[in-house]
Parts: C-alpha cells; structure tokens; sequence
C-alpha cells in the first residue's frame, strides 16, 4: 500500500495536481468512480455479473483501479492507514455480526 501511495504522490505531483486534490475533491471523484463501476452491473442478472466476458471485466478492472486510487489518495490526505483502518472494521463487524446469530441472513445489525 505504501508503494502504491508513493507511486501516486509522484504521479500527481508531475503533472501538479496536487492543489486539486483535496479530501472533499478526492471523496467526490471517489464516487462518481465507484457510480461508473455498480454502471458496468446494471441490469444485469446475478448470473450474468459472475461471468462477465473479458472485455467487460477489463472495463471493471479499470473502475476498480480508479476506486482504489482515489481511495488511497483519500487515505494519504488524511493519514488514514487504509489497512489499519479495514483491519479495525473487521473487528468491529465481528462484535456487530456475531456468526452464530447472523450466519446466512442479510439483516442489518439494528435488526437482531
């Protein structure tokens, strides 16, 4: 993660895009990635999103890229350790999510 962090910081800083890339900016353009990527699932069935064909999945693969650049950019910004941070949220998840009460529903915790 610290590779790929570095990597962006020099990208970003050869062309001078740093004075855009704001939490708020960075956050948006989070979003319209992640809208372009669920657009590569509408409509299709729960089949059919398992077996893209691989022109399709290499459109998804780039989407997923720009989430994931967007996000670690994020995460520079504020000084959030991204793994740290999932790492946390599993174990909060766990407390929330017990297995033994919630194995095979998909009920929000609130619910139980």
């Amino acid at each position: 993660m610290i590779e790929l962090r570095d990597r962006l910081r020099k990208f970003v800083a050869e062309r001078d895009w740093d004075q855009f890339h704001s939490p708020k900016n960075l956050a948006m353009a989070l979003s319209v990635e992640a809208a372009e990527l669920v657009e590569h699932f509408q409509w299709l069935t729960e089949a059919d999103s398992q077996r893209l064909a691989p022109e399709k999945l290499a459109e998804v693969r780039d989407e997923m890229a720009d989430v994931l650049v967007y996000l670690v950019r994020l995460a520079d910004k504020l000084d959030v350790d991204l793994l740290a941070a999932a790492a946390a949220k599993i174990e909060k998840n766990t407390l929330k999510y017990p297995a033994d009460r919630v194995r095979g529903s998909m009920k929000k915790y609130s619910e139980y």
